[in-house]
C-alpha cells in the first residue's frame, strides 16, 4: 500500500508541475499584461526553488522527491521574462540571470551555507507568497493572477508533505511544505475573493 501511495503522490505531483504555470502564462499572454502579478513574489519564489533544488541535490536525496523543481523553475523563468517584457523592464533580465546563476554556485561552497540557505528558504518562499498577497490586497484586484496555478501549488505541497514523510523525513523540508501549503491556500482564496468581488461590482 505505501509504495502505491508514494508512487501516486510522485506521479501526480510531476503531472501537475508540468503544467503548473501554464494557466498563469496563458492569462498573461492573453491580456498582454502582468497586472496583479508581483515581480518580487516571483523572484523570491525562484530563489526559494533554486535553494531547495540545490539542497536536495547536495544531500543526494532521491530524484523522485525533487524532479518537478527544474520544470517549475523553467516555467517561472519564462513567466518572469513575459512579466519583464510587458512591464518594459527586459533590461533587468540579465541582472537576474547573473544573480541566480552566481547564487547557485555559492550555495555549495560550504556545508553550513547550504544548510543556512535551506533554513532561510522557508522564509524566502513564504515571503514570495506574502508579497503576492500584499499586491492583491493593495490593488484589490486579482488581475491576471491565476487561481488554478495557485491551487495546483497547494496540491503539490500537500503531496510533497506525504512523500517527504515517506522518504527522507527531513524536518526542514516538512516545515517548508506545510508553510507553503497554508500560504498557497491563502493566496488562492484571496484571488477567488477578488475575482468574485469584481464580478459582483
Amino acid at each position: 500500500m505505501a509504495p502505491t501511495v508514494l508512487d501516486l503522490a510522485h506521479w501526480s505531483t510531476w503531472a501537475v508541475c508540468t503544467v503548473i504555470k501554464l494557466p498563469q502564462l496563458a492569462a498573461v499572454l492573453a491580456a498582454r499584461s502582468a497586472r496583479g502579478l508581483s515581480v518580487g513574489s516571483l523572484l523570491l519564489e525562484l530563489a526559494g526553488f533554486l535553494v531547495f533544488l540545490r539542497y536536495q541535490i547536495y544531500y543526494g536525496y532521491p530524484l523522485q522527491t525533487y524532479l518537478e523543481y527544474p520544470i517549475i523553475i523553467a516555467q517561472d523563468v519564462i513567466l518572469l521574462l513575459f512579466i519583464l517584457r510587458f512591464s518594459g523592464n527586459m533590461k533587468q533580465a540579465f541582472f537576474y540571470a547573473v544573480t541566480f546563476w552566481g547564487g547557485w554556485y555559492i550555495l555549495t561552497l560550504r556545508k553550513w551555507v547550504i544548510d543556512l540557505a535551506m533554513n532561510m528558504c522557508t522564509f524566502i518562499s513564504a515571503g514570495s507568497k506574502l508579497a503576492q498577497l500584499r499586491c492583491l490586497w493593495q490593488t484589490k484586484d486579482s488581475g491576471q493572477v491565476s487561481a488554478l496555478t495557485w491551487s495546483m501549488s497547494a496540491y503539490t505541497c500537500a503531496t510533497r508533505i506525504v512523500t517527504t514523510i515517506m522518504t527522507t523525513n527531513d524536518l526542514a523540508v516538512l516545515i517548508r511544505f506545510i508553510t507553503m501549503l497554508i500560504l498557497n491556500i491563502w493566496v488562492t482564496a484571496t484571488i477567488l475573493h477578488y475575482k468574485k468581488t469584481k464580478k459582483t461590482d
